[in-house]
């Protein structure tokens, strides 16, 4: 008898050994299956998802030897990454010219913390069309602003590819520390999908909701080295859930609501930590593309920015669209692809304007 109890202990140890063995099996077989379709180039396997932009950021870097950084950032383990400091005349965007103060603002004058009180101070935050992709200095929004209100501060805090999240941690880290008067939100719809990636032009923070709050994740951000040297160690079975959870959130629709759900709460927490430093919030909707000659009277994102002010009160909405309308017909023609032009730049600077004089902030004489 005790032998046969000790052969069917025997037996469950090799089936025990035998399943272990079976199931790393599989892993390795998924993980090399996983491996050798990353390497056929097809859209099939790529999306609008972290893990896409990180192999793809890898591989460029990794085929092409490129420098872990573009030439004009800098590595902030809050954000993920910021606007290089202290850039003189860097050749950009087609041979347009980049300059930043000592504190990473595009353009060359710097800025006291210790505002001028006898000048309204403007902070404006966005993405890349904020920051200027495509123009030089001069041909920013910012700066035509700038030049239209002589007796105000414009300082232009708009960084390439960021979310609203990151726009929201440097408001918080840097952007309050000027004590501007207004803050305005350079708003695209595209940033809202930024929200939901950990990772973009580099890795990147992230928040998420927790029973309705705001929970930062992913900090301290990894730098691009980290990137780099462990990217080989990365299990790309995790890829290939990502992509399959990406379509099946994108067909349900459940995206698109984590998507607005998550804005929505980073821009209330933008409002108050506006408010909370005795500034003016604005959020401006700012067309692109087509968007520029659509002729309904609100585009889906621009309904739902509008809606954020109906939310609170104490912040004004207003949209650029308008302004690009009103040029169409006259018969001015702005540029439908990428990002705006100088022409498109002005235009912005104008809307601006004729908002803050319509709300009484300016007086235009």
């Amino acid at each position: 008898m005790a032998a046969i109890d000790g052969m069917h202990a025997l037996l469950y140890k090799y089936r025990i050994i035998f399943l272990v063995g079976y199931v790393i099996f599989l892993v390795c077989l998924f993980e090399g299956a996983a491996r050798l379709a990353f390497l056929i180039p097809t859209k099939r396997l790529q999306a609008n998802e972290d893990y896409t932009y990180r192999r793809n950021w890898v591989d460029q870097h990794q085929r092409f030897m490129l420098e872990a950084y573009y030439s004009f950032d800098v590595y902030d383990p809050s954000c993920g990454w910021r606007t290089k400091p202290n850039v003189r005349d860097l050749r950009v965007f087609d041979n347009k010219i980049l300059n930043t103060n000592s504190k990473g603002v595009r353009g060359t004058r710097d800025f006291s913390y210790n505002k001028n009180r006898q000048k309204l101070r403007i902070l404006i935050l966005g993405d890349s069309f904020t920051f200027g992709d495509e123009v030089s200095d001069d041909e920013t929004y910012s700066f035509y602003l700038q030049e239209m209100l002589p007796q105000a501060e414009i300082i232009n805090m708009g960084a390439h590819g960021y979310g609203h999240d990151q726009m929201l941690i440097l408001l918080k880290e840097e952007g309050i520390k000027y004590q501007p008067d207004i803050v305005i939100l350079g708003f695209l719809g595209l940033d809202m999908s930024r929200n939901l990636l950990s990772f973009r032009d580099f890795a990147k923070p992230r928040f998420v909701l927790e029973r309705g709050r705001l929970k930062l994740t992913g900090v301290p951000v990894p730098s691009p080295e980290e990137i780099l040297e462990w990217d080989w160690a990365r299990p790309r079975i995790i890829d290939i859930f990502s992509l399959l959870s990406h379509s099946v959130k994108k067909f349900t629709g459940i995206q698109k609501q984590e998507m607005r759900d998550v804005t929505t709460a980073i821009l209330k927490e933008m409002i108050n930590v506006i408010e909370s430093a005795h500034a003016i919030p604005i959020l401006e909707y700012l067309p692109r593309g087509k968007e520029i000659t659509n002729k309904a009277a609100k585009t889906e994102d621009e309904a739902y920015l509008f809606s954020i002010c109906q939310l609170n009160d104490k912040a004004r909405c207003f949209s650029a669209r308008p302004q690009f309308a009103a040029k169409i017909a006259k018969g001015e023609r702005f540029k439908s692809g990428g990002h705006w032009d100088p022409a498109g730049h002005l235009v912005v600077a104008e809307a601006i304007r004729n908002h803050l004089e319509a709300e009484g902030f300016i007086a235009i004489h």
